[in-house]
């Protein structure tokens, strides 16, 4: 899992699971602390996991009870799936794909 952070987005790229929550974790909270409104890209996530998608869950829910926002951008229809299927996607907030004409 690669991770790359450009002011509050934060980029991941690979295979995000078990294996790389505690770097995610970490990664995100430390771009929660710096900025209100975080957004995380996961248009270059190949896999995703449960455990995965508990830790980007529970930063939402954490946000939201702090009055800021945690945005997920370019969710895969597989990262889709999974939200839909954990009945995670009523807990996160996922940004609509644009529209081109």
């Amino acid at each position: 899992m690669d991770i790359m952070s450009d002011g509050p987005v934060l980029v991941l790229v690979g295979d995000f699971d078990v294996r790389s929550t505690f770097q995610v974790r970490n990664a995100l909270y430390d771009r929660l602390a710096s900025f209100d409104d975080v957004v995380v890209d996961l248009s270059e996530v190949d896999a995703v996991d449960m455990t995965a998608l508990k830790v980007l869950a529970a930063a939402t829910r954490r946000t939201a009870r702090e009055g800021r926002h945690l945005t997920l951008r370019g969710c895969t229809p597989a990262v889709r799936r999974m939200l839909h299927l954990s009945r995670l996607a009523r807990v996160v907030q996922v940004e609509r794909a644009r529209v081109s004409a």
